[in-house]
């Protein structure tokens, strides 16, 4: 599997309906570091304010994905390096596993599959917006976890595996048990990402520490102290494997 995040140690999750901290333009925000911009947020999104921060960042030299939370918000920008789709492998309602994506396929002008890829969720945080929109079943062993990693590589043929916290700092036994359980897919990691040691913390476990509420926090400083402490986690763990 050979997309461009198996070489990425950091994504910044940009919520296209939540304001930078003053002072800060985005061409701040691009210049944190970061491997990749995914824009997206689950709650009040829409086409327009997906084009915003897609516009604002177009100029500068780091990759551009849209992360759509549902598919009237998806936008036709050239900008834009590619779509991360969440399917959620541990939703109780299906819609959020297929449902969706059935009617993603009929937008107008219809999909760039090209450019198109999907992101195989496992919701762990219940009390975390996302959890709640889909209703997923976050009561989940370390062994559950890699189960549903496993399945979500080896028999959906996921490329991304995307273990989802938002809003607290997970669990690393489970993300570790993921992070075994696959071969070739990337394993992205997301919540709880504050500081330096969080990010160092986590990305012994993961392949991509993924950070967002961060820069609308408290901004680009502190965005690019968890990319520093993703990359040393990630170049020592590198080392110890040589």
């Amino acid at each position: 599997m050979t997309g461009p995040w198996t070489d990425w140690n950091h994504v910044l999750k940009v919520d296209p309906d939540k304001d930078l901290i003053d002072g800060e333009t985005f061409e701040d925000v691009c210049q944190t570091g970061t491997d990749a911009i995914e824009i997206g947020g689950t709650l009040d999104i829409t086409a327009d304010k997906m084009q915003r921060v897609v516009d604002a960042c177009a100029e500068y030299d780091v990759p551009l994905y849209q992360e759509p939370s549902n598919p009237g918000v998806v936008i036709d920008d050239d900008a834009l390096d590619g779509y991360l789709i969440p399917t959620v492998f541990n939703a109780k309602d299906a819609f959020w596993i297929t449902g969706a994506h059935k009617e993603w396929v009929r937008i107008e002008n219809g999909m760039d599959w090209g450019r198109t890829h999907t992101e195989a969720y496992i919701v762990l945080n219940p009390e975390a917006s996302v959890a709640q929109l889909t209703d997923a079943n976050c009561d989940q062993s370390a062994d559950d976890v890699a189960s549903y990693a496993s399945v979500a590589e080896r028999m959906f043929g996921q490329e991304i595996v995307y273990v989802e916290y938002s809003g607290m700092f997970g669990d690393t036994e489970k993300v570790q048990a993921a992070h075994d359980a696959l071969d070739d897919a990337t394993l992205f990691y997301g919540g709880g990402i504050r500081d330096y040691d969080a990010a160092y913390e986590m990305g012994q476990h993961t392949d991509v520490v993924v950070v967002g509420d961060l820069l609308h926090d408290e901004g680009v400083d502190a965005v690019r102290e968890t990319v520093e402490g993703a990359r040393d986690a990630m170049e020592e763990r590198a080392e110890a494997e040589a």
